[in-house]
């Protein structure tokens, strides 16, 4: 039996150190905003960059896989969106960050290496697939409407405008476009650049964590356990359901193929969650759903592996 403790016990531990070395006064709360600056504007389009113009863009052509995945998320992106936006009557703001946590997953830090041990190297196919659907889908679509929210004295065709033009200056934008014109063209970076990139891409996961953990100090956890479970029902529940549903509708796709879309949605969000709310002051709201989801996909992606070793066809 996979040893899933031992896998994202790292993950627990780094948010702990986070929240510890700020709760001692080793580092204070700018500290921690500055840390977030360096992920968001260097390691992480460093890491995003590395994950996609390293591979054939050929071996992430698979169409099932994309469909299946891109619609199952969408549809747990509508749903996260029309809960919080008309159902609870929150700010355009909140709703996108909301749509964006249930439909968005730490496939890269979580996902991939529980993966690894359960499929091998083929796990890396189907990482990029997710990637691909992520980074084009997903995240940008989730950042236009909490955008879009701050900016209501404007017209819509303005705000979608202003928008798409603040998000094409993100440097993870501009990584991830040129992570696919490298992938398509073939290009490697010369070695020196590509170590270079690496060692910025490497300290994406722990300093983002660690800062996820230093933006829960001084904030009411259990003041938010109310709003913070619907999200984490909908990430680990709604979002591998519709995946593995959509996958189920489509017909044949590999086994393996189909065990990395049905697990990877079923990941907590993806980690850099709070950073990404830190411009709209919701990060400590997306820090506590991002703590919750962490700690509930223990049990959630141990019932998931018992159910798909229970389903023929989903065998490996």
């Amino acid at each position: 039996m996979l040893n899933i403790l031992s896998i994202i016990g790292p993950i627990y531990l780094s948010i702990a150190l986070g929240f510890v070395a700020t709760r001692q006064g080793m580092f204070s709360k700018v500290d921690g905003q500055v840390l977030g600056r360096f992920v968001l504007n260097f390691a992480l389009p460093a890491m995003l960059f590395n994950t996609l113009s390293q591979r054939d863009f050929a071996e992430v052509m698979n169409p099932h896989y994309l469909v299946a995945y891109g619609v199952g998320s969408m549809f747990s992106f509508a749903v996260g969106f029309g809960v919080w936006r008309f159902g609870r009557q929150r700010s355009m703001t909140e709703s996108g960050l909301v749509a964006l946590g249930v439909s968005s997953s730490n496939s890269g830090y979580v996902g991939y290496p529980i993966l690894l041990q359960l499929l091998g190297p083929v796990a890396g196919v189907g990482l990029a697939l997710t990637v691909l659907v992520e980074n084009l889908l997903t995240i940008p679509l989730g950042l236009a409407i909490a955008e879009s929210g701050e900016t209501q004295h404007l017209s819509w065709q303005r705000t979608v405008f202003q928008s798409l033009k603040r998000m094409a200056q993100l440097p993870m934008m501009q990584a991830i476009v040129l992570g696919f014109v490298f992938s398509v063209l073939g290009v490697r970076l010369p070695e020196v650049l590509s170590k270079t990139v690496n060692l910025f891409a490497a300290s994406t996961a722990a300093i983002a964590l660690f800062v996820n953990g230093g933006s829960l100090v001084g904030m009411r956890v259990l003041g938010l356990i109310q709003d913070v479970r619907w999200i984490a029902m909908g990430k680990l529940v709604l979002h591998p359901l519709a995946v593995g549903l959509m996958l189920l509708w489509l017909g044949p796709t590999t086994p393996s193929l189909k065990i990395t879309a049905v697990l990877l949605a079923g990941m907590p969000m993806l980690g850099i969650y709070p950073l990404l709310a830190h411009r709209h002051g919701k990060e400590g709201f997306c820090a506590a759903a991002l703590l919750v989801t962490t700690v509930a996909s223990f049990f959630t992606i141990s019932l998931i592996l018992w159910a798909m070793g229970e389903l023929p066809g989903w065998h490996v």
